[in-house]
């Protein structure tokens, strides 16, 4: 594992654009100058110029310069040129589907693991983890596999709520959802509540954030974890 920073959210109620993670994310990539923004989630169906003009908007006052991994030549060009990556949220499928089909996905895995630092929010959280079996998105198109970029040694639900008090909804809960691909899958999954981001740092997690997490272990009663190191024995 290298050096992540893994957002369950971009945006939290009452805030601007990472603005709640603004210390965070310049800590995150301090010594760096030029961040690779891979924009292939693209939200609202909004252009990759688009997206990536949107990040680059919040990030710049930071001192980081930013441009989208789309506009560069090849995959092996963007992964030369970024001091680090940043992938923004939208759909998990379209976002993997693209880093495959772009022959982008291994060379953004070994240039991660080579140590250039990482964020995610949202689906690019999502990617960070053994696959995207456990979004939250719809699959409205189909990637040739799940696999992601297996970063860290799970799988993430961001956005992870809690069952509403009192609530007549009949529909699976997260929960529920989750112990339903633990029939047919091994992995940890975090629960990511809103406001809350994992830090990595070779072989340790930590949680970070106002809120704990929900871990869910195959055939183990889910357990709440309060922010500090993860353990996902």
């Amino acid at each position: 594992m290298s050096k992540l920073l893994l957002a369950s959210t971009s945006t939290v109620h009452g805030g601007t654009y990472l603005s709640y993670l603004s210390t965070v994310v310049q800590e995150h990539f301090s010594g760096c100058k030029n961040i690779v923004f891979i924009p292939f989630a693209r939200p609202g169906g909004i252009s990759f110029d688009e997206y990536t003009a949107h990040v680059q908007k919040a990030l710049h006052p930071w001192g980081f310069t930013v441009r989208g991994w789309h506009t560069f030549h090849s995959p092996e060009e963007a992964c030369h040129e970024a001091d680090g990556f940043f992938t923004g949220g939208g759909n998990s499928f379209v976002l993997l589907r693209e880093l495959i089909s772009t022959g982008s996905l291994p060379l953004l895995q070994e240039a991660v693991q080579k140590g250039k630092p990482y964020m995610g929010s949202s689906a690019g959280t999502n990617i960070a983890g053994l696959t995207i079996g456990t979004t939250n998105d719809m699959p409205i198109v189909h990637p040739a596999h799940l696999n992601a970029l297996a970063c860290i040694p799970c799988n993430i639900n961001p956005h992870y709520q809690d069952p509403a008090p009192g609530s007549t909804h009949m529909g699976e809960t997260r929960e529920q959802r989750i112990a339903e691909f633990h029939v047919f899958n091994q992995q940890p999954v975090l629960g990511l509540r809103e406001g809350s981001w994992l830090k990595v740092n070779e072989s340790q997690i930590e949680l970070c954030g106002p809120h704990t997490l929900r871990l869910f272990r195959h055939d183990k009663t889910p357990e709440e974890v309060p922010p500090g190191l993860l353990s996902l024995v």
